[in-house]
């Protein structure tokens, strides 16, 4: 007998269109790490998610070593020729203003202006995104082939209408529950701005990735899956102050969801155990698939897994991206656009994810029952009629059957067996719906 493997049957059709437009209506709002772009944001995300859940931490609120700021939002900006004409306008392009700046008016000479002013000459058709967060500043952000036509001669009005004032940092959550309260926990960020691959990819998967959950009944999920939409840094640091107890004591395995929108291969970035239940897993997935991927240090960290995985929380998170952040010439400017990223890539990501929970979800400890081997015959299981090459029918079955020790998780078996998990899954589902092997 030989069982077939129809995981992927089982994975809920997804529309490309979909999530492409979502990621379409975020790209325009200007988020912070606070701030009004961040509650448009999340309500945005919620009329997909009508379960999740929004909240408001104050700022001056003390999460472990840091302090929520106060609250930054924004209504136009712009530096003016004395015709009248915008030559940087925060309404064509929100990455023209540096984040968190104070508001200004006033007319200066490009002399006074210039330490104002932020550009890259290696990338000269390219608007930076710069932000100072922690020290007051005020500042504006345009690509360096336009820094170079403002003239010294010349007065500019310049003026950024913005206010930052006490408020509250915005986040939310929404927790999937599934038979066991063990959790898988999913974070992505929503503070940066028009920024595609670094910013909405996250957060579109994300989205997606919970709809599909909640599409099947509590008693089809095995595990609890948290989801998490938070600023950057400061937001997980909040999220963990608040319930890093309750996350150290159910969570097994997670994920940071970002830069999965462009049509590169997958990359992997490990948490700092290096081998936790997220790494090996992750890992055996991608090998499965048969594409070129690449696997990053913790070393080489640069997002909220800095949190998640620190001294004192150490929880099992890892990040499944495409292009890692940094990674690419296009990061953190203008060119990380919506012509950057893809449906399909979107689409893909998203069914990478998918792979991910669902051999997350079967991986169990399973033990066999009976000593010796099990009599497979009469289950209709082994085949009647013994030939020289019925043992190789189900090789793979009675391989995982003498490796069903209760010690070994379905992971390491495939491991032992140099197989794929999608192929052990069924067998196993089988095998413990004939009550020949037990969960432990």
């Amino acid at each position: 007998m030989s069982v077939k493997n129809d995981l992927e049957k089982k994975l809920p059709p997804v529309k490309k269109e979909d999530l492409w437009q979502l990621a379409v209506s975020l790209f325009p709002i200007c988020r912070s790490i606070t701030g009004n772009g961040v509650r448009q944001t999340l309500s945005l995300i919620q009329e997909h998610l009508p379960e999740l859940q929004i909240h408001e931490v104050p700022s001056g609120t003390i999460a472990f070593d840091w302090t929520v700021p106060n609250e930054w939002n924004i209504t136009d900006a712009f530096i003016k020729a004395p015709n009248g004409k915008r030559l940087v306008d925060f309404q064509k392009n929100n990455l023209h203003v540096m984040g968190y700046s104070l508001p200004f008016e006033g007319k200066l000479t490009l002399q006074e202006l210039a330490p104002h002013l932020h550009s890259l000459p290696e990338l000269p058709d390219a608007i930076p995104y710069v932000t100072s967060y922690y020290e007051p500043r005020w500042g504006f952000c345009l690509a360096d082939n336009e820094r170079k036509k403002l003239k010294n001669d010349v007065i500019y009005d310049v003026k950024i209408d913005s206010s930052l004032k006490p408020g509250a940092l915005t986040y939310a959550d929404i927790l999937i529950p599934g038979k066991s309260k063990k959790e898988i926990l999913i974070s992505t960020y929503i503070c940066h701005p028009s920024l595609a691959n670094n910013e909405l990819s996250g957060p579109v998967v994300a989205t997606f990735l919970a709809k599909k959950l909640l599409e099947k009944k509590q008693d089809e999920r095995f595990y609890s899956y948290r989801f998490v939409f938070v600023p950057e840094t400061i937001g997980s640091i909040c999220y963990l102050s608040q319930h890093y107890e309750m996350l150290k004591k159910n969570v097994i395995a997670g994920y940071v969801v970002t830069c999965v929108g462009n049509e590169h291969p997958f990359s992997y970035l490990e948490s700092r155990q290096e081998s936790s239940l997220t790494d090996r897993m992750t890992k055996h997935v991608l090998s499965s698939v048969g594409q070129p991927f690449a696997i990053y240090s913790y070393l080489e960290r640069g997002s909220d897994e800095r949190q998640y995985c620190s001294p004192g929380i150490d929880l099992p998170i890892g990040s499944l991206m495409r292009s890692k952040y940094g990674s690419y010439p296009e990061y953190h400017t203008s060119l990380d656009n919506l012509e950057f990223i893809s449906a399909e890539a979107l689409c893909g990501s998203l069914q990478m994810y998918l792979k991910c929970l669902e051999a997350l979800d079967h991986n169990h400890i399973y033990r066999a029952i009976f000593p010796c081997e099990p009599q497979l015959g009469k289950r209709g299981l082994y085949p009647s009629l013994s030939t020289r090459d019925s043992a190789k029918n189900v090789r793979l079955m009675m391989n995982f059957l003498v490796y069903a020790d209760g010690r070994r998780d379905l992971l390491a078996i495939a491991e032992k067996l140099n197989c794929s998990i999608f192929e052990l899954i069924p067998i196993a589902s089988l095998l413990h719906a004939e009550k020949v092997i037990e969960q432990v």
